[in-house]
C-alpha cells in the first residue's frame, strides 16, 4: 500500500490562492493513485476542494509597511503555528505560493528542518528589493515560473534551480458566458458604453483606489451620458469593503456615476463585456490583457509606503501586462499622477474607436506570450519531481 504523501502549501492572497487550487488539482490528477494529505495555509479555493487550513489565509493580505507593523504580532503568531506544524507533521515538501513577505520568512525555517521547499511563482524580485534573491539561493529547492522573462533574470543572478512552466491564467482566463448572456443574467444595458473598475482585493486596495476610480466615473459619466460601469468583486468579503467605500463616498458627497453596479466572482465576464477598464496593478492587468480589455492600470500607496518602497523599484513599468510587452500597452498611473482626471481622460482615449482596437491588438500580442496552457500539470509535475528527490 502505497503510504499517503503530505504536502504543505502556503498562500495568502487571492491570486495566490487560485493559482495554489489549479496545482493542488493537477498534482492529484497527475498521480491519482497515491492519497496525498494537503494542509497549510488556505484561502476559500483551496479549502473548497479538501486542503486542510491550518490557519486561514484570508485575511493575511495587506499592503505596506504599516499595515504590517500593525499586524506584526498576528504575522508572528501565524508563522510559529505554520512552523509547529510542519515540525509536527513532518511534509514530504512544502509549497510556497507568491506571498513573500510572509513566504520568503517562511522558506528558512522549513529548509533547515530538512523540508524540501518549492517556491511557486516568483517574488518579484526582479522589480524591486532583488537583494532578497540570497532566500531564494539558499533555501529554496526549485522557483516555479510562471511569467517567460524571470528564468533568464535569475540566471544573470547565480540561480540556475528554475523552471519556467507558463502562465496558468492562458488557460484559466476566459468568459463563462456571452455578453448577450450576462447582460440578461445582470441586468444590465447589452449596447451601452460600459466600463470595469477593478479596484483591488486588500481592504488596503479598495479603500485607497476606488473612491478615485468612482470620482473618475462620474466625469467620464459627465462627457458620455448613458455609459454604465461594473464594479468586479473578486468575492464575499470584498464586496462588503466595495460597498462600505460607496456608501462612505455617498455620505461624504462624492458625485457618483448613475449606473453603477457591483458584480462579484466573475470578473473575467466583467472584463468581457466591458470597452475599457481601470485595473489596479496586480494579477487582474494580466486578466484583463488576456480577455483584450483596453485598461488603464493605476495604483496608489500610503505616503510612507511610497516613500520606503520607491528607492527600492528597479523596473519601468508596474503593470505585469506591460512587463510581457516589455513596452508600455497600458498607460499606467500612480500617486499623484492616479487621480479622477488623469484616469478620465484615459478611459476616454480608450473608448475612441481607432484606439481601441489598437490597444487589443498590442494585448492579444503581449497575451500570446504566456503560452497556450498546461501549466498547471508541468507544475505539478515539478513538484512531484522534487519530492521524490533523495
Amino acid at each position: 500500500m502505497t503510504p499517503k504523501r503530505r504536502i504543505m502549501i502556503i498562500t495568502g492572497e487571492v491570486s495566490g490562492d487560485a493559482h495554489a487550487a489549479g496545482l493542488v488539482r493537477a498534482i492529484r490528477e497527475a498521480v491519482p493513485d497515491i492519497e496525498f494529505d494537503f494542509f497549510g495555509s488556505a484561502g476559500p479555493k483551496l479549502r473548497e476542494i479538501g486542503v486542510e487550513a491550518v490557519v486561514n489565509a484570508d485575511d493575511l493580505a495587506v499592503v505596506g509597511v504599516p499595515e504590517i507593523a500593525r499586524l506584526l504580532p498576528m504575522f508572528l503568531k501565524t508563522l510559529s503555528k505554520l512552523k509547529l506544524a510542519a515540525i509536527e507533521r513532518k511534509p514530504d515538501i512544502a509549497i510556497l505560493v507568491d506571498f513573500p513577505e510572509f513566504n520568503l520568512k517562511l522558506a528558512r525555517p522549513l529548509k533547515k528542518q530538512g523540508c524540501k521547499v518549492v517556491y511557486y511563482i516568483s517574488p518579484q524580485l526582479w522589480a524591486w528589493r532583488k537583494y532578497r534573491v540570497s532566500t531564494i539561493r539558499k533555501y529554496v529547492d526549485l522557483l516555479v515560473s510562471i511569467l517567460p522573462f524571470e528564468k533568464k533574470w535569475y540566471a544573470e543572478h547565480d540561480v540556475d534551480h528554475v523552471e519556467y512552466v507558463g502562465n496558468p491564467l492562458a488557460e484559466n482566463v476566459s468568459p463563462t458566458m456571452s455578453k448577450e448572456e450576462f447582460c440578461v443574467l445582470h441586468g444590465i444595458s447589452g449596447t451601452s458604453t460600459t466600463i470595469a473598475l477593478l479596484p483591488g482585493s486588500r481592504r488596503t486596495e479598495i479603500s485607497r483606489i476606488l473612491p478615485v476610480m468612482l470620482s473618475a466615473a462620474a466625469e467620464v459619466e459627465a462627457e458620455l451620458p448613458g455609459v454604465q460601469f461594473l464594479i468586479a468583486s473578486a468575492n464575499e468579503r470584498c464586496t462588503g469593503i466595495i460597498d462600505s467605500v460607496i456608501e462612505n463616498a455617498i455620505k461624504a458627497g462624492s458625485r457618483m456615476p448613475g449606473k453603477m453596479k457591483v458584480i462579484e466572482g466573475a470578473t473575467y465576464d466583467v472584463l468581457n463585456v466591458s470597452d475599457a477598464a481601470a485595473v489596479t496593478s496586480g494579477t487582474a492587468t494580466l486578466e484583463a490583457g488576456i480577455i483584450g480589455t483596453p485598461m488603464v492600470i493605476v495604483y496608489n500607496l500610503a505616503p510612507l509606503n511610497y516613500h520606503l518602497f520607491k528607492p527600492l523599484i528597479s523596473v519601468d513599468f508596474i503593470g505585469l501586462i506591460n512587463l510581457i510587452a516589455e513596452k508600455r500597452v497600458a498607460n499606467e498611473f500612480i500617486q499623484s499622477d492616479f487621480n479622477a482626471e488623469t484616469t478620465k481622460a484615459e478611459i476616454l482615449r480608450l473608448l475612441e474607436p481607432e484606439t481601441n482596437v489598437a490597444v487589443r491588438a498590442e494585448l492579444k500580442i503581449a497575451a500570446d506570450k504566456l503560452g497556450a496552457g498546461g501549466a498547471s500539470k508541468r507544475a505539478a509535475e515539478a513538484v512531484l519531481k522534487v519530492m521524490e528527490q533523495k
